[in-house]
């Protein structure tokens, strides 16, 4: 069963706020980085498989080959399930239990 797949403005402007910072070096890498977390989130919508997230309600998907990981909720929509991806996150941000890591 495929579910809806929906970018919160928070995932959003994690996403953008670490994709400006790569591109200033690294524009190719960028783009890459960029295509594997889309392509994470997208996998999502089939199969919502993810550890249980640090923030209550919450899951974690590691995106592969990169250091990020994909926070996310699944809700209720209509007569299925949505994906909801609330955050994504560099692997080296201090995130402790049950918080989200400042911006």
């Amino acid at each position: 069963m495929k579910r809806p797949v929906r970018w919160s403005r928070s995932a959003l402007d994690d996403l953008k706020q670490q994709i400006i910072h790569i591109a200033a070096d690294h524009p190719v890498a960028a783009q890459r980085i960029v295509e594997r977390i889309r392509d994470a989130g997208i996998v999502l919508g089939e199969i919502p498989t993810g550890r249980p997230g640090r923030v209550v309600g919450t899951y974690e998907k590691s995106v592969s080959r990169v250091p990020y990981i994909i926070a996310y909720a699944i809700g209720a929509a209509g007569d299925g399930e949505v994906i909801s991806i609330l955050r994504v996150i560099h692997t080296a941000r201090d995130w402790p239990s049950d918080t989200w890591p400042e911006p």
